[in-house]
């Protein structure tokens, strides 16, 4: 913004930007799947520059003007999943926060948001929004054995897979707390690369993450895997649901922080060893290919993070 714009007409310009980015994200097929990754940065530049006051001021009134455009549930869906994640980046970027800071407390506030987005599904329409996907899920499943049916396929097979499908369901619906989390993630995420994109156009500083072949994460994750088992075992064994539960989501989480640092060792394998980057690649789709080679890779993760095999095996 020129320095003839006053902060009064800043506000209301990227409150209006963020309003029909928000109306394009609804009325516009394909391109508002895109554009509603970006409705949280303008808030997050208003916060920036005039502060968290008057970033949670323009997030208010962008949901007010929403409410009233489309509808006041498709408005909070909006604000909830992108528009306050632009405050808390902006917040912590004007506190001059660290890259690791800043991504962890604007994941923290969406995945409060996405708990109070379901929470009012639930209160308002009485909408269960997790168990209404798992039902889809169900009836897909339903419809391809059905198809598969009618294809002559042997029904044994078919009474077999059917077996196997309702289980791999029944877990989705413990995992409810982990889903909440990787959604809050992915939003996360999407703030981050656009905020990435869009704030050096208008001179503002998002410090940097380190190299991802430098990427640790602390040993609790590897007690916490291990505590997870003990007490998945426990709870099966004894019939202990809410303990299954609990230990099942706390066993996902390790294991996929155990992932990323199998990931980030491998990085740092290869670039010690210098590998090409079509190498790499290669190496990264046969990972993801075969389910015991994520598996390998995400406990060598855990176990690195008590370890430390940049340290103490590939030494100088």
């Amino acid at each position: 913004m020129g320095k003839s714009v006053t902060p009064t007409i800043e506000g209301g310009l990227l409150v209006a930007i963020t309003v029909i980015m928000g109306l394009v994200a609804v009325y516009v097929p394909i391109i508002g799947m895109f554009v509603e990754f970006f409705c949280a940065v303008p808030l997050a530049v208003l916060t920036v520059r005039q502060g968290v006051s008057k970033g949670f001021t323009a997030l208010v009134v962008t949901m007010i003007l929403l409410s009233i455009l489309i509808s006041p549930l498709l408005a909070a869906r909006i604000v909830l999943s992108f528009g306050i994640c632009g405050v808390a980046l902006g917040w912590c970027v004007q506190k001059n926060f660290g890259a690791v800071r800043i991504f962890l407390t604007t994941m923290i506030v969406a995945s409060a948001a996405q708990v109070l987005s379901l929470g009012l599904l639930l209160a308002i329409m009485d909408v269960n929004f997790i168990e209404t996907q798992i039902d889809l899920v169900r009836e897909s499943f339903a419809e391809s054995f059905a198809m598969y049916e009618a294809m002559g396929v042997d029904k044994a097979q078919i009474a077999q897979a059917k077996e196997q499908v309702e289980p791999a369901i029944q877990t989705m619906t413990f995992l409810l707390p982990t889903i909440i989390m990787l959604t809050a993630l992915i939003n996360t995420l999407a703030v981050w690369f656009t905020s990435k994109w869009i704030f050096p156009k208008l001179r503002i500083k998002l410090p940097l993450f380190p190299s991802f072949a430098e990427w640790k994460f602390p040993a609790l994750f590897f007690y916490v895997a291990i505590i997870s088992i003990l007490s998945l075992y426990w709870g099966t064994t004894r019939g202990w649901t809410e303990i299954y539960e609990i230990s099942l989501n706390m066993l996902v989480v390790s294991a996929l922080i155990g992932l990323v640092q199998g990931l980030s060792l491998l990085s740092w394998i290869f670039d010690r060893y210098k590998i090409s980057k079509f190498m790499r690649r290669v190496f990264y789709v046969l990972i993801f290919l075969n389910m015991f080679f994520i598996q390998l890779v995400a406990i060598t993760g855990l176990i690195d993070t008590l370890f430390d095999y940049r340290k103490k095996i590939f030494k100088d």
